[in-house]
């Protein structure tokens, strides 16, 4: 068995994360939620994502997904809890990935060979997950795991992105970046969401974005143009680097052939997905 390379579980967690992201963005998702009385689309996506944690306020929310707004948070948590149990959430949740999956993979894929597969392979890989200081790893990993292949793979890169994901956590707070410096340094690298997104779906205002720019320049992170300086970019790799540490037990586990395989498969799944539209417009980049 080939040995793993040391960046083999960010490209698995770049390949696979996407699907699970799929019914985030998708009119499914809001159709769902819309139906148990969650209309707003921003209190239909913490219910969503948080829905596993149980009825919780906006301080734990903050807490768990870091990079967004405690005021918006507020709004809506935890007043959605009193329209729709976290119960019925999760259940909106199952369908709304169902539909969303079968609309942009198609059944044939659904039904595949290869859709079974992947969803052995990201299990595997999922039992070497650890439950200590990850909290929306441990909420989603109580769950039970669904029968169908499709739901079952969609669960487990579920699983796989929020155990990197709380890791990831612990690398910004060694690295001494709050949730905004984060999300504009994630930008600057072009890999990010762009800043026209974060400021609509994030809660943030333009002259939030603009005074942590200026504290990543103090820094000397960031640049006047708004780019990484040679010190930001070191930063950004070694946050990657801590969490590719923090997050490797699970493609240890799943051993190098298995991720590379599923690593194949999460990326022809995706490419699928993008193809039939799966993400808007104007997600990723500078602008």
């Amino acid at each position: 068995m080939s040995s793993l390379h040391p960046r083999a579980g960010r490209r698995c967690h770049n390949a696979v994360n996407p699907l699970h992201a799929t019914v985030y963005f998708s009119p499914d998702h809001a159709r769902e939620l819309a139906l148990i009385g969650v209309e707003d689309t921003s209190a239909a996506y913490f219910a969503g994502r948080a829905a596993p944690l149980g009825a919780v306020g906006p301080g734990t929310v903050s807490a768990a997904f870091y990079n967004f707004s405690h005021e918006l948070i507020a709004r809506h948590l935890p007043a959605v809890w009193d329209t729709a149990s976290p119960a019925a959430v999760l259940d909106a949740r199952t369908r709304a990935v169902d539909a969303t999956l079968r609309r942009l993979l198609g059944d044939d894929t659904v039904s595949s060979p290869e859709m079974a597969e992947a969803a052995r392979l990201a299990l595997t890989a999922t039992e070497a997950c650890t439950r200590h200081a990850r909290p929306l790893y441990s909420a989603h990993a109580d769950l039970p795991v669904p029968g169908e292949p499709h739901l079952a793979l969609w669960h487990a890169a579920t699983l796989l992105r929020e155990h990197r994901g709380d890791g990831h956590l612990a690398a910004l707070l060694s690295a001494g970046l709050d949730p905004l410096e984060a999300l504009v340094s994630h930008t600057a690298t072009g890999k990010g969401m762009s800043p026209r997104w974060i400021l609509a779906s994030r809660g943030w205002r333009r002259t939030d974005w603009e005074a942590a720019s200026g504290r990543l320049r103090e820094r000397g992170l960031l640049d006047r143009e708004g780019g990484l300086t040679e010190a930001g970019t070191a930063l950004r790799e070694e946050l990657e680097e801590h969490t590719d540490r923090l997050d490797l037990a699970p493609y240890q586990h799943l051993g190098a052939d298995g991720v590379a395989r599923l690593t194949e498969l999460g990326r022809g799944f995706v490419l699928t997905a993008t193809a039939a539209g799966a993400f808007p417009d104007g997600l990723a980049g500078k602008g």
